[in-house]
Parts: C-alpha cells; structure tokens; sequence
C-alpha cells in the first residue's frame, strides 16, 4: 500500500491474516523457513517459522511514510517503509510528510534440541514452493552450497554478499541507481557463515536463523518463548554506506562488531517482517497446534485410549530398561512432568528423576538416551565427562561489545527433556567452569531456573525442563526421585538384548501413538475434589502417627507428585483415592528396594 498515511488499513490487513491463518487449511498452505530452503521461497511473500526468541535487540527506527520525487515526471509520491527493509530511490529527506517509526527486532532460532521425527512429520505437509519462481536473485550463493541445512557443517562453502548495517537507517539510502542497489552488492564485499556464529543454544544445530522484524504488541513476547511466526520474507542485500549516501557513518551509534551481530547477510539470516505470531504451547506435530481444549473431539477419543496406550508403553519400556518394570513407571512418570505453577520460588509439578544403578557397558546409557528421543519433541544427550563441564557454556552470557546475549546450552524451550550423563564422569578435578556449570545444572534442577551471566549482575530467567540423571551410584546433582535400576539381563548377554530393542523398533504408527501419548498427558488439566484432599490429608496423619521418622512432608509432596503424575498418565484429571493409594504402593516398592540395596552394599557413596 503506497498511500503512506496511516488509514487503518495496517490493523484490517493483520486481522484478515490473523483471521485466516486460524484456520488449519489456510496454515499449512503458508512454506516454512524450517523445510524450505532460503533460496526456493520467494521474496516478499508470505512464510511462516517455527522458532524459539533467543536475543531482543534494541529498538530500530524506519520510514514508516516517506515520500519518493520521480526525476522524469517531477511528481511526489508517498510510500509506506512498513514491511520491508529497503526504501524506494529517489527519497525526499526534506518532505514534511516523512513519519519516523519505531519497530522492534528479535533474533529467532529454530527450537533448540527438536528431534528428527518432529521435522519429518512437519514437513511431510509441507508446501512446494512455487515452481513459477526461479531462485536467480541468489543463485550464486546457493549452488557453492545447494542446502541451506548444511550451512552448520560446511560454512567454508557459504560465501555471501554482504553491506552495512541496517539498523536505524538502513532504509534511508538516497542511491541513484536504486535496483543495482537492492539486488547486487559490490563484489569485494564477501563476507562468509564461518566468520558468522548463529549463536544456536546447541551444538551441532542446524536450520535457519531469523531476524524478526515486529511492529506492535511486542511486549507481549519474552526470551526464549517458542512461536509460530507468520510474516513477510525479505532478503534484500543492502550495500554499505557509500559516499553518495546521504547518511554518514559516523553517525551510526554501533561498532564494527555489532553491526556483524545485528546485521548478518540476509541469504544467511533473513528478515522476517512479522504479521502474526502464534505462542506454541508445544512442538509435537501429531496434536492440535492450538492445544487441547480447543480440540473436544480430539480429547475425548485420546483420553479414551489413555490406559491402554499406557499398557503398551509400560511394556516397551520395561523392555528398554532391562526388564525392571518399576523402573519403567517412574520414567513414563518423569516423561509426563511439567511445571504447572509456581509458589513463590518453589516450581510445583516438576519431576527430576535420578536412575541409578545404570550399567557402563555397551553404551548404555547412549542407547536408552536414542529411545527417549524417538518419543520426546525436543531433547539434548549431555555426557557429564570431565573436558564437558570444564569447557561447555551451559548459561548463556551477555556480549557487551556487540551487544548480544551469547546462548548457551541450558537456553532451551520449555519442557525439552535434558539426558544427563552421569556415567561419562570420571576422576579428576573441576575447574571453575566445571563447578560453575554443576551448579548452573543443580539450580536447574531445584529451582527451574537458568542465571544468565550478565557480567557485573545475574539475572534469573524462569525454565521448565524435563531432567534425567543416569549414573552408576546415587547422583552428585540433587533430584525429586531416585530410583534404582535392578537389570533383569546378564552383563555378558547386555549386547545381544540392546541390540534386539533396536533391531525391532516399534512400527511407526506405535510410536505416533506414544508420542501423542506423552504429549497429551502432559498438557491435561488436573485437580482434586476437597473430599479427597481431606482423605489424602488424613491418611498423612495416619502414616506419621505409625513412624513419625519415616514420613517427612517433602516425602508427602513428592507422593502428591507421583499421584498427580500417575492420575494424568491413566487420562484421569482428578485424583481417586483408589490411584493414591496405587501411588503410595509405587512409592513403598521404591524405597524399600533403595533401603534393601543399601543393606547389601553398605551407605552408598
């Protein structure tokens, strides 16, 4: 729209988009950045990416009106800078009509940790680009690497185009040669991925980053929020400032280094000019993307399948650990937690299960690791060795002088499961890296929080993740459960058995019905009435009057826990007082089996 003033037609435009895309057609007519490849999406168009808000920049000024002279005719026109990153040539900078507007950036990243299976099942419904479009504006680029996947892994092949900052001003260049400018950057210019840290929580990740343009409500977002985001695709090179421009340099608040960080080429980290962007209340592809009380129908036959999917899992579980069908409730228990609420600093739901007693051999604990991520959205295996914890950045940390948060790799989204390794750990000493990440990874586990090192002051960013311990002995991290792992298979035959969970995977349609499974427990509603909380609160009485020493309230808690955890894993969303005392029995067997190991082995180290 040209006629620059501001005629509502910006908020009719959002809402026919924020309408339509509601619906599930219209949703997955619109590619996306995490199937697509940059160079098969067309500029200017509409796409949509999944992505976790991994850095807020400052907020940029652009020519929100502006108006363009025409040297031939000698007519004005007014034009609108929302949307786009480069203005029109021929700008007027005297006219009284310019509007200076503000809108505010966000570097997003696809969600850190999301499994294999989460971007196959996505990108099955993906749209095929337009065949009409040929990706000539950046072929150059593209064909020394055809995928932008390998971008990670290969960037000595990524050579790019690439100017000058475009924050604050990058719309106000005055060039003559207007087209030259927004489509071919000097060649000397070359600037390549491997001198570009796309600052992935992860490593090894691979996938798109985004600069996301957004021009109201941006309040509304937090760090590390995971997001739909529908907008306008740009990729325009911008040349640095030349001395035709009309801007001096000199006058750009930012340093060389933080122009690099904020303005990377676009053929590597495209703009995205949001329209509408939807919070995801998960990653799982095989559910409503809305969540579930949308969805009645979709509940309804789910939660009528509850129990029984739950019999299969328990099975294939008890399998995968060895035969120990104990073991195997406690992980689908684990599996299900989330932080429903919190009291004060004390998050309430969450379920840190320590298994202890892992074997060492035949990569254990790698292979259990493999299993869980055939079933979880979003996971990361992190063996605890020595040379890790010494050397990983686990909390992210403030990068003052190109003013960016510098991610790390307890950056996550929420309810990504953690697989801490602690058999990896050997003899040796922790530096003061190792200590600080120990006890990034203990304040993540009481307190579901990250501290992000901001130099001189910390500040405490709230999380949500699903933490396992394997160790061989009781774990150094603190925990909400222990349990202890009794291996029903003989150390010599432990090859020949792991090799047969792997040999016989479950069909595919089995484990979208685990998935579904896990995910769906997860996101239920939960309450008790008062006449059963008044039973469960008599019954504690009754427990300490037995052996007041045995029962303490953080062991009434976590049978709260396990009760609330075991109701959702059955599709129940209340408590019955026949599944407390099916809790108190799970529990019973637990510490009796704890209690019986140490009498064998003596106070475990």
């Amino acid at each position: 729209n040209n006629n620059g003033a501001d005629s509502g037609w910006e908020a009719k435009a959002v809402e026919f988009f924020k309408d339509h895309l509601k619906e599930k057609e219209a949703r997955t007519l619109v590619p996306s950045l995490n199937d697509v490849p940059l160079h098969y999406l067309k500029p200017n168009s509409l796409v949509k990416f999944r992505c976790l808000i991994q850095d807020m920049f400052d907020p940029e000024f652009y020519m929100g009106v502006y108006e363009t002279v025409d040297p031939r005719l000698k007519a004005k026109v007014l034009r609108c800078g929302k949307y786009r990153d480069v203005t029109e040539c021929g700008v007027d900078f005297n006219s009284r009509n310019t509007v200076t507007a503000e809108r505010q950036t966000f570097y997003c990243v696809p969600v850190p940790g999301e499994n294999t299976w989460v971007k196959d099942i996505s990108s099955q419904a993906r749209v095929v680009p337009s065949t009409s479009y040929a990706p000539s504006r950046q072929k150059r680029s593209y064909e020394e690497d055809d995928d932008m996947d390998d971008m990670d892994t290969q960037p000595q092949k990524q050579r790019e185009t690439h100017g000058g900052s475009q924050t604050h001003s990058e719309q106000h260049h005055g060039n003559g040669d207007c087209k030259r400018q927004e489509t071919e950057a000097p060649s000397n210019q070359t600037a390549s991925a491997s001198h570009l840290d796309l600052n992935f929580p992860l490593p090894g990740e691979k996938g798109p980053s985004c600069l996301v343009k957004v021009y109201q409500d941006w309040d509304g977002f937090k760090l590390n929020d995971v997001l739909e985001v529908f907008g306008i695709l740009s990729v325009n090179h911008t040349t640095s400032y030349s001395s035709s421009s009309l801007l001096d340099p000199a006058d750009s608040m930012e340093t060389a280094e933080e122009q690099r960080v904020h303005c990377p080429p676009a053929s590597l980290v495209p703009r995205l000019h949001m329209l509408y962007a939807k919070p995801l209340p998960h990653n799982n592809p095989l559910l409503p993307p809305t969540g579930l009380e949308d969805n009645s129908a979709f509940l309804s036959s789910t939660l009528s399948e509850m129990a029984s999917v739950r019999a299969e899992l328990l099975a294939y579980f008890t399998h995968v650990l060895l035969g120990d069908a104990l073991a195997a409730e406690y992980l689908i228990l684990h599996l299900i937690s989330t932080v429903y609420a919190r009291r004060d600093v004390l998050p309430l739901g969450k379920f840190t299960l320590n298994l202890s007693g892992c074997p060492t051999a035949a990569s254990y604990t790698e292979r259990l690791y493999q299993i869980i991520q055939q079933l979880v959205p979003s996971s990361f295996y992190l063996p605890m060795s020595l040379q890790n914890m010494n050397q990983m950045r686990l909390v992210p940390k403030k990068d003052y002088v190109a003013n960016r948060l510098v991610s790390g790799a307890l950056q996550l989204a929420r309810n990504t499961s953690l697989f801490l390794d602690e058999t990896q750990l050997e003899q040796g000493q922790l530096d003061t890296t190792g200590v600080r990440n120990v006890t990034a990874l203990g304040n993540l586990i009481s307190w579901q929080k990250v501290d992000y090192d901001f130099n001189y002051h910390q500040m405490e960013f709230p999380c949500n993740i699903n933490v396992v311990i394997a160790s061989e002995g009781r774990s150094l991290l603190p925990s909400d459960c222990q349990i202890r792992l009794q291996s029903q298979v003989a150390p010599a035959h432990m090859d020949e058995y792991l090799s047969a969970v792997h040999m016989h995977p479950q069909a595919s349609s089995q484990l979208n019905k685990f998935r579904m499974y896990l995910s769906v427990a997860r996101q239920l509603d939960y309450s008790i009435s008062d006449e059963v909380t008044k039973s469960v609160e008599d019954d504690f009485v009754d427990m300490r009057k037995d052996d007041p020493q045995s029962v303490s309230a953080e062991d009434f808690h976590r049978l709260l826990v396990v009760a609330r955890l075991l109701s959702l894993s059955l599709g129940q969303t209340s408590l019955s007082t026949d599944t407390w005392s099916r809790a108190k029995h799970l529990d019973m067997l637990r510490t009796s089996r704890m209690e019986q190991h140490k009498c064998v082995n003596g106070n475990e180290p």
